[in-house]
């Protein structure tokens, strides 16, 4: 590809197919300039190093979930809303692990607000909402939901439920039908 067709953007989707293709962690500078056909030094006029391009991963992948997340959640509410959200994670994650991995890492407070992070969170309380939960309850239940939508997640895409005769599939909707029966019978405070 000519130097001409290097662009931020298009760095940072090409960081991400890579991201998918090889792992997040695999993600070069060097990997990238053979992908565009140039030297590794040509995209520093586009990025400022290679953590800029893990971030901008980072925001698009963030951009990407929430898009699809604020689609499956459109028009529903309580456990209909939250296992929307829920798989729409999960698909997500599935469908692009190296993105889903540069979601985890840490994010500056302005990268957040441009990553999209603050749509998530905004979702993920809007679900509680239909479980009446005000705060400090909700902050706990965000925490809670996110802990084990990543923690399924992860032990899932690394081959953790593999071995075992119980459908993964089986255990993910015992397990939605569990975080709901919690949301709806939140334990008092004290």
């Amino acid at each position: 590809m000519a130097r001409a067709g290097v662009t931020a953007e298009r760095l940072t989707r090409a960081a991400a197919d890579l991201a998918d293709e090889i792992g997040f962690q695999n993600v070069t500078v060097s990997a990238l300039a053979r992908r565009f056909g140039v030297k590794p030094a040509a995209l520093y006029s586009h990025v400022k190093d290679l953590q800029d391009i893990k971030v901008r991963v980072a925001s698009l992948a963030l951009s990407e979930l929430a898009d699809r997340a604020a689609e499956a959640l459109a028009g529903r509410a309580g456990k209909d809303a939250l296992t929307a959200f829920a798989n729409a994670y999960r698909a997500y994650a599935r469908q692009h692990p190296g993105r889903y991995a540069a979601m985890q890492i840490e994010l500056d407070s302005e990268a957040i607000d441009v990553a999209a992070g603050v749509r998530h969170a905004e979702m993920t309380r809007a679900i509680l909402r239909g479980y009446d939960l005000a705060e400090p309850d909700q902050t706990d239940a965000v925490r809670m939901l996110h802990s084990t939508f990543h923690g399924y997640v992860s032990l899932e895409t690394q081959g953790g439920f593999r071995r075992h005769p119980r459908d993964a599939e089986a255990s993910w909707s015992r397990t939605l039908d569990a975080l709901d029966a919690v949301l709806r019978n939140w334990p008092p405070a004290g």
